[in-house]
């Protein structure tokens, strides 16, 4: 369902997927998009003039003009490779910063968050001298390793 904050053309590759089937009945298409919208895209679906629209296609790039500045952007890189620990801010805190921000980024970088989240720490962390001392080859490793000094610094 199109919530208005998903990713407009996965949204519309998913809907055709579901749809394969009935791809060449343009009628069915369009009738059966505005049950995959929720209630503000279907407002919007409702409120298109009768006749307005003569293909599917043509719906899909109506919807995409009507949506695109709801449409999340990928962020960049740079983004990750400024973050690092506040003072104050606990692992847990950080970490769970960090993560999120590193799901938002498209392609693959994890070489590069390893370094940077290992770099965000300050240079006297247990953590930091722990990943300096015995190198993470993994983003599963160096998640492991955050949720092991997580559970430290909690028990404290």
């Amino acid at each position: 369902m199109y919530n208005g904050r998903m990713n407009l053309i996965e949204h519309v590759s998913q809907f055709n997927q579901r749809m394969a089937v009935y791809s060449k009945d343009e009628a069915l298409m369009c009738k059966a998009f505005s049950s995959s919208l929720r209630l503000m895209a279907m407002r919007w679906s409702d409120g298109l003039r009768s006749n307005s629209i003569d293909s599917f296609k043509q719906l899909t790039q109506a919807f995409g003009s009507r949506f695109i500045t709801s449409n999340r952007v990928p962020r960049l890189l740079d983004s990750l490779l400024s973050l690092s620990i506040r003072e104050g801010e606990t692992l847990k805190a950080n970490s769970n910063r960090f993560w999120k921000m590193y799901n938002k980024i498209k392609g693959n970088y994890d070489d590069v968050a390893i370094s940077t989240f290992k770099t965000g720490l300050p240079t006297e962390h247990g953590l930091r001298k722990s990943l300096t001392g015995k190198p993470v080859t993994s983003l599963r490793q160096t998640m492991d390793r955050i949720d092991k000094y997580k559970r430290v610094e909690e028990d404290h």
